[in-house]
């Protein structure tokens, strides 16, 4: 479960990003300039720092998330079917990144409760994205160069891969459980030895 959310976090790293570069305000000034302090320069502010906490977590999830993979595989197993679902990366990216960036140009998230409804947007669309196991539709996954597949293996029938390879029928992987029926794979040889 704290897997699940840390990718649902990590899958809104670019949102997060996209409304920090919209929403920061620097205060520019080329003549008989003052500084107007620390306190108000944070005030106008509130939503970009919001925004980088959740850019840092990002990278620190993604980098957790490097290393749950990195341990040990399974015995290799061939894939019998497999059908690349790399464009749900799209979907996610369509159905919840942009509207909610729309949102924010469409409302001032500074003003009265309309940060406050964005964040409780973020939160139920978060639990519905956990319970339904829909992790690994990542569009940060993609840009890191992830990718999405439905296989079928004789061991394991019928399961959702995630790798950095570019899996085919017929060729062999080493595979982890990430949660239920999905899976980090990487390709093996038949032998078990890893391909440089």
């Amino acid at each position: 479960m704290k897997l699940k959310i840390q990718l649902y976090i990590l899958s809104l790293w670019l949102l997060f990003a996209l409304l920090f570069v919209n929403k920061i305000q620097i205060p520019i000034c080329f003549d008989n300039c003052q500084f107007i302090g620390l306190n108000e320069l944070l005030l106008q502010n509130v939503i970009p720092i919001i925004c980088i906490i959740f850019i840092v977590a990002g990278f620190w999830f993604y980098y957790r998330f490097k290393y749950i993979i990195k341990g040990a595989k399974s015995l290799p197993e061939k894939i019998e079917e497999i059908e690349n679902i790399n464009w749900e990366h799209l979907t996610f990216l369509v159905t919840y990144v942009i509207p909610l960036l729309s949102f924010d140009l469409d409302f001032n998230l500074s003003e009265d409760r309309n940060g406050l409804m964005f964040f409780l947007v973020l939160i139920v669309i978060g639990m519905i994205y956990v319970k339904t196991n829909m992790f690994y539709n990542n569009p940060t996954l993609a840009i890191l160069g992830y990718h999405i597949y439905k296989t079928k293996t004789f061991n394991k029938g019928n399961i959702v891969i995630i790798s950095r390879d570019v899996i085919q029928e017929q060729d062999w992987v080493e595979h982890k459980l990430i949660s239920d029926n999905i899976y980090f794979a990487i390709k093996s040889k038949k032998n078990g030895i890893k391909r440089a």
